[in-house]
């Protein structure tokens, strides 16, 4: 029985995650939901890690192998994809205290996505492009990764914003 509540609950207590985030940082709880679709399809026990696209030599007795996968540079966790590279800060910030709490708070995994982003829109305006930063960093050459992933994300939020359920 305490299955099925706790699984019936578990949508509004995520829509509460996103407003309480929204509210924080001054962004809209539908957009930080949309980036989470984008991101993890809204798994809070999402894990994916980011490798050297180089890969590195495996064996050289016959020639040059290289491993495709490449090693692991960081690891993006839960709902937002909250990446590795912010741990340090946010555990000398006091705001987390183990990296599992990532996957094991979805909340707090939600409020440090939607400071990432506020973080980056203050740094390069209100705008997709902008926002396409999330997934994509600064660096001018990711410029089309960030206009993509804006654009992947603005579908998951213009069918909700706008009531249309066609592709934008």
């Amino acid at each position: 029985m305490i299955f099925w509540l706790a699984i019936s609950l578990a949508p509004a207590a995520q829509a509460f995650c996103f407003n309480e985030a929204g509210a924080i940082y001054q962004i809209d709880p539908t957009l930080l939901k949309a980036i989470a679709q984008q991101e993890s399809r809204l798994s809070a026990k999402a894990v994916n890690s980011n490798r050297d696209k180089r890969g590195r030599v495996l064996s050289v007795d016959d020639g040059l192998m290289r491993d495709k996968r490449g090693r692991v540079l960081s690891v993006d966790d839960g709902l937002m994809q909250v990446n590795s590279t912010h741990i340090p800060r946010l555990q000398k910030m006091g705001v987390l205290r183990h990296p599992e709490d990532l996957l094991h708070q979805p909340c707090l995994n939600v409020k440090i996505g939607a400071w990432i982003l506020a973080r980056h829109l203050r740094a390069c305006g209100v705008n997709w492009a902008c926002l396409g930063s999330y997934n994509a960093g600064f660096h001018r050459r990711h410029e089309k990764k960030r206009l993509h992933y804006a654009q992947q994300v603005y579908a998951h939020y213009w069918p909700v914003v706008s009531g249309d359920r066609r592709t934008p």
